[in-house]
């Protein structure tokens, strides 16, 4: 981006930094010299809380800063990376400040682990304005991204059950494991038409199919036509507006409320949206019309999920809208770019791919397809999804506004402060792994590694508490079910020209180039 494109789309006043709504602190966090009207500055100021300091005396940068960072540096698209840079510069703790407008960033374990443990009964993550905005003007539901309060908490009991018990997920294993023998004959196909019988070219995007039409299988209980030769137009147009959807999503929060409805970004975004709803609706309706005319025909009635909220909770069609529209957009991405770095570095370390084959081939012989039972016997393969989450954390920082003042560090801050959890820069800390820049999955093997055990809180990349990731479960059963079988039937191999592939910010941690790597027939 130019500078004269950056003044166009960015006022000076609302400029942010690292992506995050400074629009949205609360007012308890804008202040000046000491002073914040209507506030009382007792519980802040180091007169009273004795030896503990306040927000003003910790180190951090401004707005000229970031600019510096982000554009002359070029950290605009690596801005986990700019976690570690400040980190080093400013210690585990550091505030970027732009006017009277304050975050404070945390790249420690034990200060994460303060933060986390203190949050009340509904934890509160940065708002999210354009989100809320949308729904407002649709008059759509909320659903369990951008509602909070006690609405949250209700919400959350009831989507909860079918998505975090393993039991109930382990009864969604038939299904996943269609979509992924559809992926494996999706790899076949693309070898032979594409790759010159070896190469699968741009294995992120394959991917990414194969986790959209699965959690579609699980949560609307049908199948859209993702990994077909040639995808139908209605599901190609529904795969673009999540993508569509989620790059307005990282401008939009940017710029003023009152220029959004002026600008054509924010016209793409409602217009993202309005598709993303149109196929949810359409498909829930599907659903409950199937359901009805059982039910007047006196006939069982058995499902999954959408099942499920239909028939044995309160919530209403409505309420199931927002709800399944949220959970779509946000459980594509963990699966796909997760699974794409697993591949990429099982390829480059061939030792450790071939100790994974043999511990997949051992419990699951010849042509036998695994069981969700099956993977509590492959410890190696759920150590190598945990080591790539902590390399490559889908989410590499999260944030939080506190309810109550803390003292973290040595720093007392106020109720309602928002804070980064720079989850990127603690899971690469040497103090918490050793040589954390290496694919090492045996860390995570308790009679394999001399490390010492992890810091709890060094690598959480599904969150912690009452507001961790809904979809964790069911990503883990896609993940472990796709790459056994991968590996199981093809040795993975790098692309043949050497390039490597560095990651890359967008909202979400992402590959930053095509991940191409050569799929042979293991004999």
């Amino acid at each position: 981006m130019s500078w004269t494109q950056f003044r166009r789309f960015f006022p000076v006043r609302n400029r942010l930094l690292l992506g995050i709504g400074i629009r949205d602190i609360s007012p308890s966090l804008r202040y000046k010299s000491g002073t914040r009207p209507g506030v009382d500055l007792g519980a802040v100021t180091e007169e009273a809380v004795g030896d503990q300091k306040s927000v003003e005396d910790i180190p951090g940068y401004g707005f000229l800063s970031s600019i510096y960072w982000y554009f002359i540096k070029g950290f605009h698209e690596k801005t986990h990376e700019l976690q570690i840079v400040h980190k080093k510069k400013y210690g585990p703790i550091w505030k970027s400040s732009l006017g009277n407008n304050v975050v404070i960033h945390v790249a420690n374990s034990d200060m994460i682990e303060e933060i986390l443990r203190q949050e009340g009964k509904y934890p509160i993550r940065a708002q999210m304005p354009h989100w809320r905005e949308y729904r407002e003007i649709r008059g759509h539901a909320y659903g369990p991204l951008c509602e909070y309060g006690q609405e949250w908490n209700h919400m959350r009991s009831m989507l909860n059950p079918k998505l975090l018990k393993p039991k109930e997920v382990s009864n969604y294993s038939p299904a996943i494991n269609k979509v992924v023998t559809d992926f494996m004959q999706k790899i076949h196909w693309l070898r032979q038409t594409q790759g010159g019988g070896l190469m699968v070219y741009d294995i992120a995007t394959h991917l990414y199919n194969f986790a959209f039409e699965g959690i579609c299988t699980i949560l609307f209980e049908t199948r859209m036509g993702c990994l077909e030769e040639t995808i139908p137009e209605e599901t190609q147009k529904f795969i673009a507006a999540v993508f569509e959807m989620f790059y307005t999503s990282s401008i939009l929060p940017l710029l003023p409320k009152a220029m959004w409805q002026y600008i054509p970004i924010w016209k793409r975004f409602i217009a993202a949206w309005d598709y993303i709803f149109y196929i949810s609706e359409k498909l829930i309706n599907k659903k409950m019309k199937d359901i009805q005319e059982k039910m007047e025909k006196g006939l069982e009635v058995q499902g999954e999920y959408l099942t499920y909220l239909l028939t044995n909770t309160k919530m209403t069609p409505w309420d199931i809208y927002g709800s399944l529209s949220e959970l779509l957009t946000a459980a594509v991405d963990t699966t796909s770019n997760t699974t794409s770095w697993i591949l990429y570095n099982l390829a480059k370390e061939p030792s450790i791919q071939q100790q994974l084959y043999e511990e997949i081939n051992s419990v699951i012989p010849g042509d036998q397809i695994p069981l969700t039972k099956d993977f509590s016997h492959m410890p190696l393969l759920k150590a190598v999804v945990k080591e790539t989450l902590r390399l490559y954390p889908v989410v590499p920082g999260n944030a939080r506004l506190v309810e109550k003042d803390l003292v973290i560090g040595g720093y007392h801050f106020p109720k309602n402060t928002l804070f980064h959890l720079c989850h990127y820069a603690v899971s690469l800390d040497d103090s918490s792994f050793v040589e954390p820049q290496r694919f090492q999955p045996e860390r995570w093997l308790r009679d394999m590694t001399r490390e010492k055990k992890p810091h709890p809180f060094a690598s959480i990349p599904f969150g912690f508490g009452t507001r961790s990731c809904l979809g964790k479960r069911v990503a883990e059963l896609e993940m472990y079910s796709v790459i056994s079988r991968l590996i199981k039937h093809f040795e993975v191999r790098p692309d043949p020209s050497g390039k490597v592939v560095t990651t890359k910010t967008r909202t979400l941690l992402a590959p930053g180039g095509s991940i191409d790597l050569q799929f042979i027939d293991r004999m």
